[in-house]
């Protein structure tokens, strides 16, 4: 290892544009495959980088990081979310934690809206019909969706990604409403004819899609929880591009097996790949397989932020993308 380079150690294949450039400037230890590590590679890789490039896939909690070398000094994480990570934690350790924001943020604004495009215009039915050379012909009354130009979209945080899917979803024609901890500034809101409910259970209760676009945090865990998937009206649509923990998935479930919402498109899950088996099984349910963020641009531009950051820190700096405990 030379002694001027960070000893860098990456938990998960990237692109290879980006593992070439993590190659050129550090001396980085790349994966081989793309399985996750286990929990005992996660503790020897911290307990011998000086940074660490961690994916969702990981999870850095206190116990992770009590076993972290003194060499460890920045967890430069790929992805914008951080709740896989005790950041609080890390910082009293003296160990610098930052993610890649914005980065994926058209992506996935743009796979809300494909799901909702998917549930509403029953898309996978008629591709299932298609596939299995069952369609007949066409009819006046077959596949019958429903127009979204007209309805009411609840966004469920107003962020990058909130805002980018307003954005769209005025564009289509829709009405658009959110809640967040606070209202965004007067002009966007104007920008977007954004209306801003206060009480989330008044928000829900009238709109004809939810579109969940906030972070998982202690106090957005259940959000949409049992009471509040009862509050909303039996021709709603749920969209979750953000955070499976937010929604209580086992609720959802049964709101959508009894028919009380209309559906939902679901690209998160609140157990990661174990996923409730009733939400397999009822038709007007779309999943997919964390696909938000699956873009070649995308991913390239996250795999820039994480090289700028190490880079930056490298240089005695403050990396650009810091997390700071405070505002999470």
């Amino acid at each position: 290892m030379s002694p001027d380079r960070l000893s860098v150690v990456v938990t998960r294949r990237l692109p290879a544009a980006v593992e070439a450039r993590l190659s050129e400037l550090f001396d980085v230890e790349l994966r081989e495959d793309d399985r996750p590590m286990t929990r005992e590679e996660l503790a020897d890789a911290v307990a011998r980088a000086d940074v660490l490039v961690p994916t969702v896939t990981d999870r850095i909690d206190a116990r992770l990081l009590a076993r972290a070398g003194e060499r460890l000094k920045l967890i430069a994480h790929y992805g914008a979310g951080v709740d896989n990570i005790d950041v609080a934690t890390a910082r009293q350790k003296g160990i610098l934690v930052s993610n890649t924001p914005g980065a994926s943020t058209d992506d996935t604004a743009d796979m809300t809206m494909a799901l909702i495009l998917a549930v509403t215009r029953r898309i996978p039915e008629g591709l299932a019909t298609m596939q299995s050379g069952a369609w007949e012909g066409w009819s006046p009354n077959a596949f019958l969706g429903g127009r979204i130009a007209g309805r009411r979209i609840g966004i469920l945080g107003m962020g990058r990604i909130g805002q980018a899917v307003a954005r769209r979803a005025k564009a289509f024609g829709m009405q658009v409403h959110y809640h967040n901890r606070r209202p965004v500034r007067p002009r966007i809101e104007e920008d977007l004819d954004a209306t801003y409910h206060e009480s989330l259970d008044h928000m829900v209760s009238r709109m004809d899609v939810i579109s969940v676009n906030c972070p998982h945090t202690p106090s957005t865990f259940h959000l949409l929880n049992a009471r509040r998937i009862q509050l909303l009206k039996p021709t709603a649509v749920i969209v979750n591009t953000s955070r499976g923990e937010v929604i209580d998935e086992n609720a959802l479930a049964r709101a959508l097996e009894h028919g009380r919402i209309a559906g939902a498109g679901l690209d998160v899950f609140e157990h990661g790949v174990e996923i409730n088996p009733k939400l397999r099984e009822t038709p007007n349910t779309v999943l997919l397989p964390h696909m938000g963020s699956a873009t070649v641009e995308g991913r390239a531009e996250m795999g820039e932020k994480v090289i700028i950051n190490i880079k930056t820190f490298a240089d005695g700096h403050r990396p650009p993308d810091q997390v700071v405990p405070a505002d999470l």
